[in-house]
């Protein structure tokens, strides 16, 4: 793991500025260009939803985000990567993801973002279950986070 990566699964929300002045820190100087992106529960095809339930493997979980962080490293030249996943339940319109990314030249940054998300949506061992009024059910996989992910194996 590169000391400027950081990698957090927590219950707790996250602070987006703070992620962002902690990146900026790590090479001030050479820094050019910081890319966040932040995931929120939203209601979808008007299921009505009224909360997520997220759930993980503990350990599994950080042992595949790392394996992602480290081929987005071996792909572009970053400067660092914050990968922030909550779990348990949030309420529609909470925070669930923060993917920032760090480096010299901003399509670097751009596309390491896109290509962690994408990974993120198809790897990583989360489990996500929508409350509506109609109770609780499980999401499955969607073909377009599906084809979003094949596109970087080409």
């Amino acid at each position: 793991m590169n000391a400027a990566d950081l990698i957090l699964v927590q219950q707790a929300d996250f602070d987006i500025n703070s992620h962002y002045q902690r990146l900026l820190q790590v090479n001030p100087s050479g820094t050019g260009a910081a890319v966040l992106f932040v995931g929120l529960v939203r209601d979808l095809d008007d299921t009505h939803v009224q909360a997520m339930q997220l759930e993980h493997y503990p350990g599994m979980t950080e042992t595949c985000l790392q394996q992602i962080i480290d081929k987005a490293r071996q792909r572009w030249d970053l400067e660092a990567i914050h990968l922030v996943h909550r779990v348990g339940r949030l309420e529609r319109h909470d925070q669930i993801v923060l993917v920032g990314v760090t480096s010299r030249h901003r399509k670097d940054a751009f596309a390491a973002c896109e290509f962690v998300m994408d990974y993120l949506k198809q790897e990583a061992p989360f489990w996500k279950a929508e409350i509506t009024e109609q109770g609780k059910h499980w999401v499955q996989a969607k073909d377009s986070d599906q084809q979003a992910n094949q596109r970087w194996n080409k």
